[in-house]
């Protein structure tokens, strides 16, 4: 620290530096106050302001209206395949690329997205994703031919990779930690309404056919939602970043992105591909890859403090189970959205509005639950919000599975609410708590690392049920199928896959165990797991977000 830090940190006033940048400060000799510090993190700039600032609100908006964006294309592209194959003219190949594209740039560039918002500032890197996602649907939108769009997929999934690990960051940033329950549960809330929100806006657009666009608006919708939060992004978010100098960890960059791309293409591509022996060899080896990079971080951060990847947040028990939780949470969710809308539009032949439509009363329900758990039920409950939401959901695939058997092929929408309502209910009391849970005691200046490390994850976790699907749904269509019809062999394997999701489910409850049972107080500063007995100091540098 220099000396002039080391004034400001003894200082108990908030100032604001000539860029806009807000910086909060403690009092080192003290307890680090969760409230503290409320003020600091919003101020409008102004020298001794110490209210939050209302702006915070506008700017959670963007970053939540950029999140359900990205929520969103993930799925709506799945719709328009037929379109995009019979109007573009796309090869089986290429439409694999079109939706892998984006998933691999997407899952190999988070970690990296999240580290640039610490070192150069999350608002910035925010604005560069979010132009650059706009752009990049643009080109999608105006592709010329199948190769074009498959390039610009890539590009739009990278630029994703900058902007949503910055959705999470900014929250953490911005808002005192009394108020992030609140903001976790809205969170929670989005994330359910974009699960299924892509799928039904992809049905209305491509059915509409907009201006004998066919396809294209899918993409095309996203320029004004691009452009306003452009704007007003600049205009709302404020900037925060690490408060030290950091410096962009290359060789762990090319490490985390290698390791990443020889697990989730093999993941991604291998049943299309025949699960050939070198996809095999591929995901082997990059374990091999993360291996090293665990050692090579370790030695980064002994060295100068700046691996790409913070190790030290391993250290707390609240973040590292969630991590795995949420790992693993990612494969029943991966499973299941896959073989639910293969079930739906090719086992029972439904259109794909009728399909979306169908997902509607899932979508509400996580949205409620979501809303009601970090604010009432956790405070009270603690982890067992958690593990009822796995055991209900549980409970919602059972009996969907059950009706699934019961009413087979002439099963009507109606019939599927009730199961999808109690799943729903079960996923929007995990969603919101454990986002919550896993951020509570990171320290602010590691909020891009590990807002990077949770999507990461779940991005694996989602890979890895994807390629569950090819053993666990098209291993049986294989054994059912026969000459009357798809249709028969569809439902037995869509009940096949829902017992397998009700038994990661049961997994997933018996890893929430290893959660704190009570929701940890929101460090502001450091989590003290993570940094073991640090000085006063430490404790005062670490508050500090310039």
């Amino acid at each position: 620290m220099t000396s002039s830090d080391s004034t400001r940190t003894t200082d108990s006033t908030r100032t604001s530096d000539p860029t806009g940048t807000i910086t909060g400060t403690i009092d080192p000799t003290g307890p680090i106050d969760s409230k503290d510090t409320a003020g600091s993190i919003g101020s409008t700039g102004s020298t001794g302001s110490t209210g939050p600032d209302r702006r915070r609100w506008f700017a959670l908006a963007i970053v939540m209206t950029a999140a359900f964006m990205d929520l969103v294309d993930v799925t709506i592209v799945n719709i328009a395949i037929p379109s995009i194959q019979r109007e573009a003219g796309a090869s089986v190949a290429q439409i694999q690329w079109i939706t892998a594209g984006y998933a691999l740039a997407f899952a190999a560039g988070l970690i990296t997205g999240g580290r640039l918002g610490d070192i150069h500032g999350r608002k910035r890197v925010f604005l560069i994703g979010i132009g650059g996602f706009t752009v990049a649907s643009a080109l999608c939108g105006l592709a010329a031919n199948p190769e074009m769009l498959v390039a610009a997929r890539v590009l739009q999934g990278a630029m994703a990779a900058l902007m949503v690990p910055q959705v999470l960051s900014i929250v953490h940033a911005t808002f005192p930690a009394h108020e992030r329950g609140k903001v976790f549960g809205l969170f929670g809330a989005v994330v359910g309404l974009g699960a299924v929100s892509g799928p039904l806006l992809g049905a209305l657009l491509t059915e509409w056919n907009l201006f004998g666009l066919e396809w294209r608006p899918i993409f095309l919708i996203n320029l004004p939602v691009g452009l306003a939060g452009l704007i007003l992004g600049g205009r709302f978010i404020t900037e925060s970043k690490a408060p030290r100098a950091l410096k962009l960890d290359l060789a762990g960059v090319a490490l985390v992105t290698l390791g990443l791309l020889m697990l989730l293409y093999p993941l991604t591509r291998g049943r299309e591909l025949g699960w050939p022996l070198w996809g095999h060899l591929s995901m082997a080896g990059a374990f091999v890859v993360f291996a090293a990079l665990v050692a090579y971080e370790r030695r980064k951060a002994a060295r100068d403090g700046s691996p790409l990847v913070e190790l030290s947040l391993f250290r707390v028990k609240s973040f590292a189970a969630g991590i795995a939780v949420q790992t693993v949470f990612g494969v029943a969710l991966g499973i299941f959205f896959l073989v639910w809308t293969l079930y739906l539009q090719i086992g029972l032949g439904w259109g794909e509005l009728k399909a979306g439509l169908t997902g509607v009363p899932f979508s509400v329900a996580v949205s409620v639950a979501a809303g009601l758990s970090v604010q009432k039920l956790v405070p009270r409950f603690g982890r067992k919000v958690l593990q009822a939401g796995a055991l209900i959901m549980a409970a919602g695939v059972l009996l969907y599975l059950w009706e699934c058997d019961r009413y087979g092929l002439s099963i009507a929408p109606w019939q599927m609410a009730l199961p999808l309502v109690v799943m729903g209910v079960g996923m929007g009391l995990i969603v919101a708590p454990l986002t919550d849970a896993v951020l509570s005691e990171v320290p602010r200046e590691h909020a891009g690392s590990a807002s990077g490390l949770i999507n990461t994850v779940q991005q694996m976790g989602n890979a890895l049920g994807l390629g569950l699907v090819s053993v666990v749904f098209y291993g049986v269509i294989d054994e059912h199928l026969t000459p009357a019809g798809t249709g028969p062999a569809f439902v037995n394997a869509f009940q096949h896959a829902l017992g397998w999701v009700a038994g990661v489910l049961a997994v997933i409850f018996l890893l929430m165990t290893a959660l704190p049972k009570r929701p940890a107080q929101h460090v502001e500063g450091a989590a003290p797991a993570a940094t073991g007995s640090a000085s006063p100091e430490k404790a005062a540098e670490r508050e500090l977000v310039s």
